[in-house]
């Protein structure tokens, strides 16, 4: 998200008011003896809704700058918790023991929810400001999209969600849950919406802000999900024909995609942007960066800080061979310090992904988080293209992913037969969007997430940690969806819990 948009959000939170659900309504109470909100005379011009559109982005920055990676990467293979994370519901997670109480499973809960309200309010209030009308169309396809992404998260977390499309009085945030055909429509109706409204591209101060290619991206992944391939091949083909339309493509350098000079190129469909104070540095080079594997600690690194909280699992890291320059464009093992230039080994891999060269400070690393990224829509083409019988056509577009991963063309898989492509290409979105907040939905909505969990316990207890077969011991037919949060089910009666919870 661009410095513009920004400085929206921060005008935004001073002076609008914007209350989720069940777990704000105790607020809401104390705040209005009415029953409604009181926001119509907030409305009324087009900084006003430009700052509520803006404030509808601003939920990103809680679901991606962790929750998104903890709930898709611990619960499956591809990280665990580090010496420098002792809290339980995190253990709980990696170790596939999580309850209806897990704090975790709960915050993506109400982000959710939050940004969905915020949402609600725009959608509903903007069509009213006499302002231009084609920034008005715009504005509401932004706040549609975003809706639609907030709500497609929540029903791959949980199944069935109250699906609310207003927010006037206490009684429409405290709804049951509605079956996940019923979201997918409105999700895919959003989406639609969004992607007849929205502009191919911005002009350079308004980049970060949701695209026509976007929501048409977004689309082709929500037909995925369902196993519509055809509507999925046929919707990502819009974008992918015709990407320079779209200013789309591959950068030659895997590493280019969180450089600062570079992150926001053609490869980046939409990000969450960070930066450095005043504005708010991403938490994950502090959080994954290395402690107690380095002798000496972070110190002798001239860093102020590194916890070493989330790191790869060794069945990840063990999947890469040398020649993957997505390997140490993801992990690293040596590290140079910024006090004399000597190097120092940490004794297990670290994600390096969202780090900073030359950064102090890790809490100010300034590197973005994708929330879609180009390879991600090519490797979905791929996937779709396969499932409907063009295995050759589906060749071609994971050719380029592994082209550029092994930088040269010996990896052609052209006539692969369909079996063996659906299996590389799950493998490649493996590698290729480590640690960016897909792989617990990936593995669910392929149906491999119990067997490969059981196979990930006995890789892990068989070169890491003995202790890891205690994920095939709690692994449950269940866990394909997260528990509805208990917090959440106390305060509204007409919510009822995934069975197994």
């Amino acid at each position: 998200m661009n410095r513009l948009i920004m400085k929206n959000i921060n005008y935004i939170l001073i002076v609008f008011i914007t209350l989720s659900l069940s777990s704000c309504m105790d607020e809401f109470l104390k705040e209005s003896p009415e029953d409604r909100f009181v926001i119509n005379n907030f409305y009324s011009s087009q900084s006003d809704a430009e700052a509520a559109v803006a404030a509808v982005y601003e939920k990103l920055y809680n679901l991606y700058e962790r929750n998104m990676f903890i709930l898709n990467e611990l619960p499956a293979d591809t990280e665990k918790n580090g010496l420098g994370m002792p809290n339980q519901y995190l253990q709980n997670l990696e170790f596939l023991r999580h309850t209806s109480e897990n704090q975790f499973t709960r915050e993506m809960w109400l982000q959710c929810y939050s940004g969905i309200a915020r949402a609600n309010t725009a959608i509903i209030n903007i069509p009213s400001i006499e302002m231009d009308d084609q920034i008005k169309a715009r504005l509401i396809g932004e706040a549609k999209f975003l809706r639609a992404l907030y709500y497609f998260n929540l029903v791959r977390f949980y199944g069935d969600v109250p699906m609310i499309l207003k927010l006037e009085s206490v009684k429409d945030a405290l709804g049951g849950r509605v079956p996940a055909a019923e979201v997918y429509a409105q999700i895919i109706t959003d989406l639609s919406d969004a992607e007849a409204s929205l502009p191919a591209v911005y002009s350079s101060n308004n980049i970060g802000r949701v695209t026509k290619g976007a929501a048409k991206i977004l689309l082709g992944k929500v037909y995925l999900t369902q196993q519509e391939f055809s509507k999925s091949a046929e919707k990502l083909a819009e974008v992918i024909n015709n990407e320079a339309e779209y200013g789309y493509g591959l950068h030659e350098n895997f590493r280019d995609n969180w450089n600062p000079a570079t992150e926001t190129g053609k490869e980046m469909v939409l990000s969450v942007e960070f930066m450095d104070p005043p504005g708010n540095g991403n938490g994950a080079m502090v959080l994954q960066g290395p402690k107690y594997s380095l002798p000496g600690g972070f110190a002798v690194l001239g860093l102020v800080n590194s916890n070493e909280a989330d790191i790869p699992t060794r069945d990840l890291y063990d999947r890469y061979t040398e020649d993957d320059e997505r390997k140490a464009g993801t992990f690293r093992t040596d590290f140079v310090s910024l006090i004399d230039g000597s190097i120092h080994t940490s004794t297990i891999p670290i994600y390096t992904k969202y780090w900073e060269e030359n950064e102090p400070n890790p809490n100010n690393s300034d590197a973005n988080m994708h929330v879609i990224r180009y390879a991600d829509a090519l490797l979905m083409y791929a996937e779709a293209l396969n499932e409907i019988g063009q295995s050759e056509p589906a060749a071609m577009q994971l050719n380029r992913i592994m082209e550029r991963a092994y930088n040269s063309s010996t990896h052609n898989v052209s006539g692969m037969p369909a079996d063996e492509l659906r299996e590389l290409i799950y493998e490649e979105r493996n590698k290729e969007l480590a640690m960016e907040g897909h792989r617990w939905f990936d593995l669910v909505r392929t149906g491999r997430f119990i067997q490969r969990m059981k196979d990930h316990a006995a890789y892990e207890a068989s070169v890491a940690e003995t202790n890891k077969v205690e994920i095939a011991q709690n692994i449950k037919d269940y866990m394909v969806l997260m528990p509805i949060p208990q917090r959440e089910i106390d305060l509204n009666p007409a919510l009822t819990q995934n069975p197994g919870y």
